[in-house]
């Protein structure tokens, strides 16, 4: 493609937490290379609320799939043509497409009217973009670089940049007093434990968890030995697993909070002296915050879908078994077993816990 100055550009993630997360470094890049240009996203309605104060963005639009999923066909083609005439308004010159769905580039090249249409080409997928990369998988490298590969379409030269999800001090202030309330002050040292996780992966989500009772011992060693405040939280679907990890706690000394939006999940890992997590969404919000994070891989290759940029205060934990990762190609083999999740014992975790409060905090 020949180098460009487009004044509107719309970039499309309809996915999860990580991956809308993921697209931020190329936003940021766009944003420094076209800096008087508009930069729209198309979002769904679960991730809106990470990018809303962005101010590399300048508007998002919402596409609901699970909605739209429920309608009947004629409301369907209703709402979808309703959602393409608001995007032809905007007359945009460039789509950056990172779904890798033949359904979205079907829509985005004879509905929406974006004369030029970059993404990637996985399996074929690409037929109705205008410039692509050919995609066989997510595996040689992180993939928000596999995504800032996609600028070089437009002879652009990206640059290394964090994740971006930025807060407005309000929304910290608020979960600063709901924690003061519950006996958390600012000199606590605060670790917040994520047990749950990995939403997008649906009932195939628990090969992805560190097991529930390890949670639990991990967080009296916490309590005990490191006297930490500890919160466990989740979404409203993990409660359940939260108050599991809190029933088999010997300390009671503990909070469960599951009904934080995501801006408040946010403030609360930038109000946090360390997260806690499984590889998935809310391991990438912690990282946003450049909050200090120890995370457990199993399935995962933690070089793709690990924290981004890696840095010495996002700590990975992994075991040694040689079947791991399984997840390859966008596909996962079912095991039964867990054992590269199992296998990771508590005393593992804690040591790194200390350490890198040690390093981060001089605690």
């Amino acid at each position: 493609m020949r180098q460009k100055n487009y004044s509107k550009i719309l970039v499309i993630n309809p996915y999860g937490i990580g991956d809308v997360l993921f697209t931020t470094p190329l936003i940021s890049n766009l944003r420094e290379f076209y800096p008087k240009s508009k930069i729209d996203v198309v979002l769904g309605s679960r991730t809106k609320q990470i990018l809303e104060f962005n101010s590399d963005i300048s508007k998002i639009h919402v596409f609901d799939k699970g909605f739209f999923d429920k309608l009947s066909f004629l409301r369907r083609w209703q709402y979808l043509m309703e959602f393409c005439r608001c995007i032809r308004e905007e007359k945009y010159e460039l789509l950056i497409d990172l779904s890798n769905s033949s359904q979205y580039g079907f829509i985005e090249k004879f509905f929406l009217r974006i004369p030029e249409r970059i993404g990637f080409n996985y399996k074929g997928r690409g037929r109705h973009l205008t410039h692509h990369i050919d995609l066989t998988s997510f595996s040689s490298k992180h993939v928000v670089d596999y995504y800032l590969s996609l600028l070089t379409l437009l002879n652009m030269v990206p640059a290394n940049k964090p994740l971006r999800f930025p807060l407005r001090q309000n929304s910290i202030d608020k979960v600063g007093k709901y924690l003061i309330s519950k006996g958390i002050e600012e000199e606590n040292l605060l670790i917040t434990l994520v047990p749950a996780g990995g939403l997008s992966w649906s009932d195939k989500a628990s090969y992805k968890q560190w097991p529930q009772e390890k949670y639990a011992q991990l967080a009296d060693e916490l309590i005990l030995k490191l006297n930490a405040k500890v919160i466990i939280t989740g979404g409203e679907c993990d409660r359940d697993i939260c108050r599991n990890v809190m029933n088999l706690m010997k300390s009671k000394d503990v909070e469960v909070i599951c009904n934080f939006s995501i801006l408040e999940f946010a403030a609360l890992c930038n109000l946090s002296n360390l997260v806690i997590c499984n590889d998935g969404g809310p391991l990438h919000v912690a990282v946003s915050q450049k909050t200090p994070t120890i995370s457990f891989f199993g399935p995962v290759d933690e070089k793709v879908y690990g924290p981004y940029p890696p840095q010495e205060i996002h700590a990975v934990i992994t075991s040694e078994i040689e079947c791991r990762p399984c997840y390859k190609s966008f596909k996962f083999t079912e095991c039964g077993t867990k054992n590269c999740l199992n296998s990771i014992e508590v005393d593992k975790a804690f040591c790194k816990a200390r350490q890198m409060l040690q390093i981060t905090y001089n605690i």
